[in-house]
């Protein structure tokens, strides 16, 4: 079953979130960094923009776009779908905090193919996951699954964050549907089960170690009691804001807002507010703890790029050991949101990878 998606929000709805913005009770001050989290000033800039964001125009965008919920109620897709239908296809899975929003210049940058967007289930416009299924492969099964319904028989697929896994998972569970595989991560996961690991491998599994125990207190909550983080994401909007602004900032180099345009991190927030999803987004975290990815190694040909100033920088050796890499390129600037930091890098990367393998 295949929906066309035309938001759009009651005008008492935005009335509200700005009412609850004016409203917003600030914590007390304790120096205008982000040494103990989200930098006040940072924060009150944010929000005084998203105050005045006008979300109506983003709908009409939305809606003037080709956005379509695949699957019956309470297990229904978001596909957002641009460029040339007809034309070799990609798909591209984002990760959290973001959303779809995530690849908006991106997909601009390749409007010669098929660019096919699926917002993960429990993020934005798609249905949350049932309460006994999700992880990666789920997820990556439904994605298939809505690809095959808009017919669309194959495909290149790409990840970063936690669209890694998934893309992985899609490679192996479609893997003569998948012309090739783009990760802008290596995957870590993957060295719990390899018993060859060579002296630089083992330091980059333990720099991982250590940066969990010092960064990953919100990956904790969100894999433990992501239901308890859940009320203040979904009722303070300085609380969303905030959850999600130190990791835009946290996760690349340099002020977040000269790296990535307000605007995008002003729909992300929107999209998570509208639909109430943060708080099931974070429950994906949960899942895949309960359903890790799993698999071998994958068959079909594979590219990596990264970004430098990423949380994981990964190993080459180890990438080649666990996938046939007919590209891996280190990029000279970026971070975790190298796809709305520098859009033009990735998008000559995944073209270099529909080219080859069309």
């Amino acid at each position: 079953m295949i929906t066309r998606l035309h938001p759009r929000t009651a005008p008492d709805e935005v009335d509200d979130l700005r009412r609850r913005i004016a409203m917003t009770r600030w914590p007390d001050d304790v120096g205008d960094d982000w040494s103990r989290g989200t930098r006040p000033s940072a924060l009150r800039r944010l929000l005084d923009a998203w105050a005045v964001f006008d979300w109506g125009a983003v709908e009409e965008r939305l809606r003037a776009e080709e956005h379509v919920l695949v699957g019956e109620p309470g297990e229904r897709l978001h596909l957002w779908r641009s460029g040339t239908v007809g034309a070799p296809a990609v798909v591209l899975v984002h990760g959290w905090p973001d959303s779809f929003v995530r690849f908006r210049q991106v997909a601009a940058r390749l409007d010669d193919f098929d660019v096919i967007v699926p917002s993960i289930p429990g993020f934005g416009f798609s249905d949350a996951a049932p309460r006994d299924a999700g992880g990666p492969r789920w997820n990556a099964e439904r994605i298939v699954a809505a690809v095959d319904e808009v017919g669309v028989e194959r495909f290149v697929v790409h990840g970063g964050d936690l669209g890694t896994a998934i893309a992985d998972q899609v490679a192996q569970l479609a893997r003569d549907r998948v012309a090739g595989l783009h990760l802008s991560d290596v995957p870590l996961w993957r060295a719990a089960a390899d018993d060859q690991l060579s002296n630089e491998e083992r330091e980059w599994v333990d720099a991982a170690a250590a940066w969990e125990r010092h960064e990953g207190a919100y990956a904790a909550e969100q894999r433990t009691k992501p239901q308890t983080l859940a009320a203040g994401l979904t009722d303070s909007p300085a609380g969303l804001a905030s959850w999600y602004l130190e990791k835009f900032q946290a996760w690349g180099e340099g002020d977040v807002f000269e790296r990535i345009p307000l605007d995008l991190l002003l729909e992300n927030l929107s999209v998570h507010w509208f639909t109430r999803t943060a708080g099931s987004a974070a429950r994906v975290y949960f899942d895949r703890r309960r359903f890790p990815p799993t698999g071998g190694r994958v068959t079909v040909p594979t590219a990596f790029g990264l970004f430098p100033h990423d949380i994981d920088h990964g190993v080459e050796s180890f990438a080649r050991r666990w996938y046939p890499t007919v590209r891996f390129t280190r990029f000279p600037a970026g971070g975790h949101f190298g796809a709305m930091e520098h859009p033009d890098m990735l998008a000559a990367d995944l073209r270099a990878l529909l080219n080859a393998t069309a």
